[in-house]
């Protein structure tokens, strides 16, 4: 067996692995015991999804805890602002690899500097952070036009979504006030959990089974059947052969979305 150098075993005992519940409070949680034991943080993982490549050096183990979140935040929000702490939240909700990461080095700018830092874009980070939010932004303002609802027979209104990141955060107060009388539920089926209104506040539900599209159709309101017929003989109305530009279409109603838009089994020739 090979024997690793003394510089390489240095190098391992001085990597350190935080692992975190996944949460945003548990992230902020972290943050704050970054500081708190002056730690050089080399890699950054969820409790369940350690890799191989996290199996050398120390592991640091965060349990979430609130005041410290809440302590981290207000920091954030007192040296470089609340838009910024709006900003790094979206940026979590991007699910990108190493995210973690990229928020933790961000803190450590904002609330390094004397001055607030948060729009420049000659620093890396915070141009890789801008691009990002773009990117969430995009997906959470066209799924507030992509969401379709199917009434059930009690009389809740459901939508399932596959979204590119954990978008459902960021429309739910949307959805709140455009459907504050009704009974709704948007699933997102990708991360097995959904929000549902009951006119009066907005919760987070998990399936252990997540209802099948047919099964969907089959507890549908004997209604749906004429609103999806009246829907989809509209969008044929409006949808002008003559004037067919798919490539402009895509762009603006990518196929990614198309699975849950029941005008979309018309065909588009």
């Amino acid at each position: 067996m090979k024997k690793c150098s003394i510089n390489s075993c240095l190098y391992f005992k001085n990597m350190i692995i935080v692992q975190y519940d996944g949460s945003w409070p548990g992230l902020m949680s972290l943050i704050f015991e970054v500081y708190e034991f002056n730690m050089e943080v080399h890699a950054i993982c969820k409790s369940n999804e350690i890799s191989q490549q996290h199996l050398f050096g120390e592991t640091h183990i965060v349990y979430t805890d609130g005041n410290k979140a809440e302590r981290v935040l207000k920091g954030i929000a007192l040296k470089a602002g609340k838009s910024v702490v709006q900003e790094l939240y979206c940026a979590y909700l991007s699910e990108q690899n190493d995210i973690e990461l990229l928020i933790l080095r961000l803190v450590q700018y904002y609330l390094g500097s004397k001055v607030k830092v948060s729009a420049n874009y000659g620093h890396e980070d915070v141009l890789k952070l801008k691009q990002i939010i773009k990117s969430v932004s995009r997906e959470r303002h066209r799924f507030k036009a992509f969401v379709r609802f199917r009434q059930m027979e009690d009389g809740l209104y459901m939508a399932k979504i596959e979204p590119d990141f954990n978008i459902l955060p960021l429309i739910s107060s949307h959805f709140k006030n455009r459907y504050a009388d009704q009974l709704w539920l948007i699933y997102d089926v990708k991360r097995n959990y959904g929000i549902y209104y009951d006119k009066s506040e907005v919760t987070e539900v998990q399936f252990d089974l997540i209802p099948s599209d047919q099964h969907v159709i089959n507890k549908a309101h004997e209604s749906e059947v004429l609103y999806d017929d009246l829907w989809k003989r509209y969008f044929q109305s409006v949808n002008i052969k003559a004037r067919k530009n798919m490539k402009l279409h895509i762009q603006h109603v990518p196929r990614r979305y198309w699975k849950y838009l029941n005008e979309k089994s018309v065909a588009l020739g």
